[in-house]
């Protein structure tokens, strides 16, 4: 028969083990509660930020409804709006600079996520990717101004192709810059996960390193590389002060990537601060027409990495 001392010890250790449990259960359920209640904030803030643009989009809507996206006239002193001019320039602008990126980023996930993962270089490329990430785009687009834009010239009278120094081409170039870490960044990530039994399989049935990358790691991390090039595409769609220093500011229609363009951002950064009226209301609804944009390309691109991803 145990003692009563003895009792109590267990009593006590029961409580305890009690008390700790209703504490864990508690943490648990408020953090569930905090993560819930983010999850409806943030979906009360995007839906917050539609119903602005379309209440303050509805004179111009109004007005010109379906020629808005066709027209290519931009004259606000005589009222006449058309911002198809703008969308193809974004277009252009964004597509080209991840055809520009895309090498870059991949050849340099590759060499940080499996040839050089560790080291003095290792640690000096990846320190230099998380400065090119953090650099305010305006420096971007001095240094597109003075320096990059020279040097674009001079490259293309290589080719025997005229350039007037600011453009689309100069744009793209620009933004291909600013968006290689964010893309390199989560390919690298990405990379290094690929689980090393993979690896070593394949280096048992005597591949090299090159078929492993091309044949192993690419294709696992492939739905990972994909999100990394979908945040850069977004970057890139929205990207306004360094492409407004270079791409031209031109209203006209152009389809050659070496002319004068706009960009949706760009434009609403010239004109929205004097913009009153029917004005102030188109440059909204280009800023709506811009998230229709970005969340179109947002869920294709969701699409697509469920499409890619490797399934157990």
């Amino acid at each position: 028969m145990a003692s009563p001392s003895r009792n109590n010890e267990m009593q006590l250790k029961t409580e305890s083990s009690r008390k700790a449990t209703l504490h864990v259960l508690f943490f648990e359920r408020s953090f569930r509660k905090l993560l819930f209640a983010m999850v409806i904030f943030m979906i009360l803030l995007i839906g917050a930020m539609l119903i602005t643009l379309v209440v303050f989009s509805i004179p111009s809507i109004t007005k010109f409804g379906f020629s808005f996206l066709t027209g290519t006239t931009w004259d606000p002193a005589n009222d006449q709006f058309g911002a198809f001019s703008f969308v193809v320039g974004t277009l252009m602008t964004s597509i080209l600079s991840l055809a520009f990126s895309i090498p870059f980023s991949m050849s340099v996930a590759i060499f940080l996520g499996e040839y050089f993962t560790s080291g003095t270089l290792s640690s000096v490329l990846n320190s230099a990717l998380e400065l090119l990430a953090g650099i305010p785009s305006i420096i971007y687009g001095i240094v597109g101004f003075f320096i990059l834009n020279p040097f674009l010239i001079q490259l293309l009278k290589v080719f025997h192709i005229q350039y007037a120094g600011v453009g689309i081409f100069s744009a793209a170039f620009l933004l291909a810059i600013m968006i290689i870490p964010y893309s390199a960044s989560i390919a690298r990530e990405v990379i290094q996960l690929v689980p090393n039994d993979l690896k070593e399989a394949a280096y048992s049935l005597g591949a090299t390193r090159y078929e492993v990358v091309t044949k192993i790691m690419i294709p696992y991390s492939m739905s990972g590389i994909f999100a990394g090039i979908l945040l850069s595409f977004g970057r890139a769609l929205g990207e306004t002060m360094a492409v407004t220093m270079v791409v031209g500011n031109s209203s006209q229609l152009n389809w050659s990537v070496f002319g004068l363009g706009d960009t949706i951002a760009s434009r609403i950064a010239n004109e929205f601060g004097e913009a009153f009226g029917l004005h102030l209301s188109v440059l909204v609804e280009i800023g709506l027409l811009l998230m229709i944009i970005t969340v179109f390309f947002g869920v294709l691109g969701r699409w697509i990495i469920q499409k890619t991803s490797v399934r157990d």
